[in-house]
């Protein structure tokens, strides 16, 4: 099993000709939700390659709170922990889309509330996964207590370091894998993404968009090419390839490999709209994997 511990949110997505300026009111031509928040996107991803998952994370007792955590247990998500707090919004984007243009606004919400003591209390579960999954848009205190257990009792982490500027520098040698794309590795390591991949061989794998990712193997740098594809919506693709990446690496595959599948995979989320809607099924992954070789 593998156990994603990160953020929950609903986004609620306005399509317009005309953005309203202060104090004026436009209309829209469309009004959809989906399911967000990068903790869920992965699990999702990791659900949909037929692993079996479980989400750590919290939500309000609130409408947005019921579908979602509706939404994961029918992706047969296990969402026993996932903590509902009563007096705290479900977390939530605001998204305004224009000429093909976004305007988001997050509201965290219980996101927010996701304490050390939370994680302390489903510890006895977390040790039990095979690979634990991490994003930063759940306190970074919280972040830094389940990456010590998990380093304290030997389980492998993937930490996907977004938003970037929830990063510490001390997640580094807690963390088994890092997988940060080129702006946000600069960001980090404050240096060229070569030197950063050299410092931390078969650790830090840096994504690169529809081109693929890239890894330094201890000898040398390797580029795993992405896949040709039509895209629709690249949000969500990064939380794919992360949630592909550990599925693939628990599968037993080396980091070449996982890297290759999980660059499939993303390849293929993004021929739908909406962050989760074309996370795709291992059936299709492999169909994608077999038809580049």
């Amino acid at each position: 099993m593998i156990t994603v511990i990160g953020s929950i949110n609903v986004d609620l997505v306005v399509e317009t000709n005309h953005v309203p300026k202060k104090g004026e009111t436009t209309l829209g031509n469309s009004f959809s939700t989906f399911f967000g928040g990068k903790g869920a996107n992965q699990v999702v991803s990791i659900a949909r390659l037929g692993k079996e998952a479980q989400m750590i994370g919290a939500c309000g007792t609130d409408e947005y709170g019921k579908i979602a955590l509706t939404s994961l247990k029918q992706e047969n998500i296990k969402t026993d922990h996932v903590f509902l707090f009563p007096d705290e919004t479900t977390g939530i984007a605001s998204i305004i889309v224009s000429d093909a243009d976004n305007r988001i606004i997050v509201v965290p919400g219980a996101n927010n509330i996701l304490t050390s003591k939370e994680i302390e209390l489903v510890k006895n579960e977390m040790i039990k996964s095979e690979m634990v999954v991490i994003q930063l848009e759940i306190p970074s205190n919280t972040v830094h207590t389940a990456l010590k257990i998990c380093k304290d009792h030997n389980i492998p982490v993937v930490l996907n370091p977004a938003p970037v500027e929830n990063f510490k520098h001390e997640f580094i040698d807690l963390a088994t894998y890092i997988t940060p794309n080129e702006t946000e590795c600069i960001l980090i390591f404050g240096e060229n993404i070569e030197q950063s991949l050299e410092r931390y061989p078969n650790k830090l794998i840096v994504t690169l968009g529809d081109k693929g990712a890239r890894f330094y193997d201890g000898k040398e740098h390797i580029f795993i090419e992405g896949f040709d594809t039509n895209p629709v919506d690249t949000t969500g693709a990064g939380d794919t390839f992360n949630g592909s990446l550990a599925v693939a690496l628990t599968e037993g595959k080396n980091i070449e490999e996982a890297v290759r599948f999980a660059n499939a995979s993303a390849s293929i989320s993004v021929e739908k709209k909406g962050a989760q809607s074309g996370m795709p099924s291992l059936e299709k992954v492999l169909h994608r994997l077999n038809l580049e070789i």
